[in-house]
C-alpha cells in the first residue's frame, strides 16, 4: 500500500524548477551579454590599433625644446666633445665557463653618438646590461662621468653620476596598466620634477604618436606601440646618456624612419648615445662611429669612412643608360682596366672583389674599386675618362659612392670574415 501524500508537495517541486530553470536563464543571459561586451571592446581595438598603424610619428618642431639640456645651448655642447662620458677597461663577462665579452676597451665621448654592431649572441645586449648594472662584470672596470665632470667607478661609486636612460632588448611592462601610469612611476624613480611629469608624459606621447592611447592599458598595444612605449621609458627623465639595445625592434618601416629621425635630433641637441643593432642600415644612419664585436671582442672601432680607409674597400658605382652586350663586355671592360690602371686599386682584397672593374647586369652599372689615397682627385679623374673616352661605348647616367649602409656591410662582411679566419687559426683549424 502506498503512503499518504502530504498536500501542496507537487506544486511546491513545481514553483522550485521555475525558480532555477529562471536563475539559469538569468545566468545565461548574462554570459551572452559579457561576450557580447567583450567582443565589441576587442573590436573597438582592433580598429584603433589599425587607424593608428596607418598614422606614423608626424614630425614636429618643439622636439628641440624637449631634448636641449637645461641650461646649455648646441654649440655649448659641441665644445664638451671630447669629455669622456663612458669608458669600458678591460671589461669580461663569463656566464659559467662561456665567454660572452672579452677584454673590452673603449670610450664614449660627449655628444657622440656610438653604434655598438655584430651578429646575433656577439656580446652587444651583455655590454649594455652591464652598463645598465643588470649584470656585474666577472673582471674590468666600467667608468661613468659624475655631475663634477669626473669619471667614477660605476659598480663602486654610482651616486652622482650624469643621467642615464636605457632600452635594454624587448621592453615589457605590467599588461594592466595605462601608459600614463607607468611612464608616471618610472619619471618618479628617477626623481624628475613632480610639477613637470604630466607635461612631459603629454610632450613624448604626442612625438611618438601614442597621445591617444595615454590612458589605455598596455595589453591593448601592439608590439610595435609597446616599443616606442620603451624608448618613451627609456628618455622620460631627460638623461644625458642615452643607451637602446635594438631601439627599431618590432616598428614598421615609417616608425623606424621617424625613430632615426628623433635619434639624430637628440645628437643635434647635445645628448651622448650609444646604440647597439644587427641593422647595418639603422647604425649607418645615426652614428659617427662604429664598434664592431664578434665573439665579445671589439675587432674594430672608428668612422665608418677610416674603417674604409683602412681596409681599402672604396668602389664606385657606375650606373649607365642601356645595357652592355655580352658579346660586348669583355672587351669593354679590357679597356677600361687599360685605361684606368693608374687610379685603379692595386691592393684589392679577394673578400671584397677578385676584379678592381666588374660589371652588374641586373643593375646595368660598372663597380669600380680605386685607389683611395686621393680620394676626390681621383673619382674626379674617372668620371672624366668614363665620359669624354668611352662616350661611343656606354652613356653613364649616375656616378656615385655606395651609401653608407652599402659600405658598413661591405666592412661588416669583411672584418667579419678575416676574424672567423683567425680564430680558426688560432685554433689550429686551417692549415
Amino acid at each position: 500500500m502506498m503512503g499518504p501524500v502530504k498536500p501542496g508537495g507537487g506544486f511546491q517541486g513545481q514553483n522550485f524548477l521555475l525558480i532555477f530553470l529562471i536563475i539559469v536563464i538569468i545566468i545565461v543571459v548574462i554570459i551572452i551579454v559579457y561576450f557580447v561586451i567583450k567582443k565589441r571592446k576587442k573590436k573597438k581595438g582592433q580598429e584603433k590599433l589599425r587607424e593608428h598603424a596607418y598614422k606614423g610619428i608626424k614630425s614636429r618642431e618643439d622636439i628641440k625644446s624637449i631634448y636641449t639640456p637645461t641650461g646649455t645651448s648646441t654649440s655649448e655642447n659641441k665644445n664638451e666633445k671630447n669629455d669622456t662620458m663612458i669608458k669600458l677597461e678591460n671589461l669580461t663577462k663569463y656566464y659559467g665557463k662561456y665567454l660572452a665579452v672579452d677584454n673590452v676597451s673603449f670610450e664614449v665621448h660627449s655628444g657622440e653618438v656610438i653604434g655598438l654592431v655584430g651578429p646575433n649572441g656577439a656580446g652587444k645586449t651583455t655590454i649594455i646590461k652591464m652598463i645598465a648594472k643588470l649584470l656585474r662584470p666577472s673582471s674590468g672596470r666600467i667608468w661613468v662621468r659624475d655631475n663634477q665632470g669626473e669619471l667614477k667607478d660605476l659598480n663602486k661609486k654610482s651616486r652622482n653620476l650624469v643621467k642615464l636612460g636605457f632600452l635594454i632588448d624587448i621592453p615589457a611592462f605590467y599588461k594592466d596598466m595605462t601608459a600614463y601610469q607607468i611612464l608616471k612611476y618610472s619619471a618618479l624613480l628617477q626623481r624628475y620634477p613632480r610639477e613637470k611629469i604630466n607635461d612631459r608624459i603629454d610632450e613624448l606621447l604626442k612625438i611618438f604618436d601614442l597621445i591617444d592611447w595615454k590612458h589605455e592599458k598596455v595589453k591593448t598595444f601592439s608590439k610595435g606601440m609597446t616599443q616606442k612605449l620603451g624608448m618613451i621609458q627609456s628618455i622620460i627623465h631627460d638623461p644625458e646618456i642615452i643607451i637602446l639595445d635594438e631601439p627599431q625592434t618590432g616598428l614598421d618601416p615609417l616608425a623606424r624612419i621617424d625613430i632615426r629621425r628623433i635619434i639624430k635630433e637628440f645628437h643635434r641637441n647635445g645628448k651622448t648615445i650609444f646604440v647597439a643593432s644587427h641593422m647595418l642600415a639603422e647604425i649607418s644612419e645615426v652614428c659617427e662611429k662604429i664598434a664592431l664585436i664578434n665573439f665579445g671582442v671589439i675587432i674594430a672601432f672608428d668612422t665608418i669612412d677610416n674603417l674604409e680607409r683602412g681596409l681599402r674597400t672604396s668602389g664606385l658605382n657606375c650606373k649607365l643608360l642601356d645595357p652592355i652586350s655580352p658579346d660586348q663586355l669583355g672587351s669593354i671592360i679590357k679597356k677600361l682596366t687599360e685605361r684606368l690602371e693608374p687610379y685603379l686599386d692595386k691592393d684589392l682584397d679577394v673578400l671584397v672583389s677578385k676584379i678592381p672593374i666588374k660589371y652588374i647586369p641586373q643593375k646595368r652599372s660598372f663597380k669600380i674599386f680605386y685607389d683611395t689615397t686621393d680620394s676626390k682627385q681621383t673619382r674626379a679623374e674617372i668620371l672624366k675618362i668614363l665620359v669624354k673616352e668611352f662616350e661611343s661605348d656606354f652613356t653613364v647616367v649616375s656616378f656615385s659612392k655606395p651609401k653608407k649602409s652599402s659600405q658598413l656591410e661591405q666592412i661588416y662582411s669583411r672584418l667579419i670574415a678575416e676574424d672567423k679566419v683567425e680564430i680558426e687559426l688560432s685554433k689550429g683549424g686551417v692549415n
